[in-house]
């Protein structure tokens, strides 16, 4: 299956340390080599990054390894294709538009005879893979259910996207990352993992690469980061396993819950 990977801080922070090792399990260390992708919060945009080679190999994920984007809100994906072939439209995080914000997706898992009703809605799949059609079920029933122009509190967000999310799960493993830019969801089927980086730091070691960094050189005393990732990129830090079936809301760099 793919892997996932996230980032929730209170304050914009680059992920460049998690990204190097995230992007050796897609093809060098691992065997994800049918696509990445990575999507940045700024403001109200979204800057995004696609590409249908292997995040090891690619000259986009060099970019994005030495360009320090800072954001409070990342998503990126690595892929292993199971539904859809090796292609730009297939390629996640998948992005879309919800009460006037940009909602970043991308999932990890297989659906199995999963063919929701989606034509007279307002989200449509572009390409061929079970992950889109499920982001866009997801948006339709969250607009069906909160028929306002304003964004529900992010308790209400919860709830309704563990009712859904729920409902998609019986078709197979769904682990999923969802974002608008306030706020990161993170619901775990099989394996999804994440830490909090808060005062006082502490070095780290990434599990994929010889690379190790030192937080309290690059944080200062109040930044708090929450990073999500399908397995834990470092093995000097505790991770904590997210429960299969929950799914937690993170905010200002750590879970609400």
């Amino acid at each position: 299956m793919c892997q996932l990977l996230g980032m929730n801080c209170n304050v914009p922070t680059d992920i460049c340390f998690s990204f190097e090792g995230f992007r050796a399990r897609g093809g060098k260390t691992d065997e994800h080599v049918d696509g990445w992708g990575i999507a940045f919060f700024e403001g109200s945009g979204c800057r995004m990054f696609l590409d249908d080679q292997a995040s090891s190999e690619s000259t986009i994920a060099d970019l994005v390894r030495h360009y320090p984007i800072h954001s409070t809100h990342v998503i990126a994906h690595i892929r292993k294709a199971s539904h859809g072939g090796v292609a730009l439209e297939n390629t996640h995080p998948f992005q879309r538009e919800l009460w006037g914000r940009y909602w970043i997706f991308a999932h990890n898992g297989e659906l199995q005879d999963f063919t929701p009703t989606l034509s007279a809605g307002s989200y449509r799949p572009v390409g061929e893979t079970d992950s889109e059609r499920a982001f866009c079920q997801i948006l339709e029933y969250l607009k069906t259910r909160f028929p306002g122009t304003q964004m529900p509190a992010a308790r209400e967000l919860q709830a309704a996207l563990s009712e859904v999310s729920t409902e998609i799960a019986t078709h197979g493993a769904f682990n999923f990352l969802l974002s608008n830019g306030e706020l990161l969801f993170a619901r775990c089927a099989t394996d999804l993992h994440y830490i909090v980086r808060k005062a006082p730091f502490a070095k780290a070691h990434l599990v994929d690469e010889d690379i190790s960094i030192d937080f309290n050189d690059v944080t200062r005393p109040d930044d708090r980061v929450a990073v999500i990732a399908t397995l834990p990129l470092t093995n000097n830090e505790t991770w904590t396993r997210i429960p299969p079936g929950k799914l937690l809301v993170f905010v200002d760099g750590e879970p609400l819950d």
